[in-house]
């Protein structure tokens, strides 16, 4: 198996910020400056999100985590620099500590009036941070398998990434509320399995048919073939607070990719689990974080989520030298013992009782490591 290319392989890396003020550290309308300032410097790789206080930007498409790391890393440098300039700052957390969603505006967009006459409520109270990664994929024949194979690993990587306990102020209980508040949208959560790449696109051809979507964009799973891209788009994740851990998980999603290739090539598969079965382990990622415990459906056992981390660790560490990413996927073992963006927003407001020390926290993180 030598000679099995991983060229295609491909990384992109989608991050949505937060526009905070920093005399309140509540939420602010940057009124599309940054993202006006930004055109000029990075061109499209940034845009403007639903609401005006968020800011997204893309990478291009990457060969390896290396070069992910450097266009991440100048994408935070750079809006960062461009929100300083305009008296703002900004963050990387999956929900903001206190913001009411009530008293942010909207941006003046058709695709977001849209949204919001159809969703509603839903779709105003939507505001939230994520982290897309694309992964990209030798055919859409070969994306359907591996989407439908990586399903079952979505919780793992899901926990590593939990980075919102906080919602207009209230201690969640949650590691990640941020998906709470995402699944009023219709089309979200954990994807159904498709026996080909087929049946996929009759199904999207159904929904438009029958207008309850005018294109495949408006499926909102935590993971998708792309309906535009050849990639596998991996949506469950917030946005982190770091770079280091944005790359992390991106050379954990890219891995699995190769690892399911792999078997897929020596005519092995991965054993296939129901939506049902998925989502308990989506919720226990959820609730708990890497300190909580998931279901191995093979076993028919709960099992401590950092062993199933480390097993998955293990499940994919034959092709991460073919991958040149064994440095980012190691730093999982970092983030192991440093715990996740979740946990460090929790440690701040058990020393301090203050959700002002944990936005300062989410800021001064922004650009840690770079």
């Amino acid at each position: 198996m030598s000679t099995l290319s991983y060229k295609h392989f491909t990384i992109g890396v989608e991050e949505e910020y937060m526009v905070i003020d920093p005399l309140s550290r509540e939420l602010k309308s940057h009124e599309q400056k940054i993202v006006h300032e930004g055109q000029k410097m990075i061109k499209d790789k940034v845009k403007a999100e639903m609401h005006q206080a968020v800011v997204e930007v893309g990478t291009d498409i990457c060969q390896d985590v290396d070069e992910a790391f450097m266009d991440v890393g100048t994408l935070r440098k750079t809006i960062s620099s461009i929100a300083d300039n305009l008296g703002l700052w900004v963050g990387a957390s999956g929900t903001h500590p206190f913001s009411h969603w009530e008293s942010q505006l909207i941006t003046e967009h058709i695709r977001y009036s849209e949204i919001v006459n159809e969703l509603q409520e839903a779709a105003r109270s939507n505001l939230i941070f994520g982290l897309h990664v694309h992964v990209g994929m030798e055919n859409r024949e070969m994306a359907i398998h591996i989407a439908n194979s990586a399903r079952y690993f979505l919780p793992h990587i899901y926990a590593l990434s939990t980075n919102s306990p906080f919602w207009e102020g209230r201690l969640t209980g949650y590691k990640s509320f941020r998906t709470k508040v995402f699944d009023k949208f219709p089309r979200t959560g954990i994807p159904d399995y498709f026996d080909s790449i087929e049946s996929y696109d009759n199904y999207v051809k159904l929904l438009v048919k029958t207008n309850c979507i005018d294109n495949a964009k408006k499926i909102w799973w935590d993971l998708r073939v792309h309906p535009f891209f050849n990639t596998v788009e991996f949506r469950i994740c917030d946005v982190p607070m770091t770079v280091q851990e944005t790359i992390t998980i991106a050379a954990l999603f890219q891995a699995l990719c190769a690892k399911l290739y792999k078997l897929r090539t020596q005519n092995l598969n991965f054993m296939m689990y129901s939506r049902a079965l998925i989502n308990e382990n989506k919720w226990r990622a959820g609730r708990y974080g890497i300190d909580g415990s998931l279901i191995d459906f093979g076993k028919e056992a709960e099992v401590n989520t950092r062993v199933l981390i480390y097993e998955l660790l293990d499940f994919v560490d034959d092709v991460l030298p073919h991958l040149g990413s064994r440095h980012a996927v190691n730093h999982v073992h970092k983030m192991m013992e440093s715990g996740t963006g979740a946990d460090r927003q929790l440690k701040v407001y058990e020393e301090t009782g203050s959700l002002v020390d944990v936005v300062d926290l989410i800021h001064d993180s922004f650009l840690s490591g770079l």
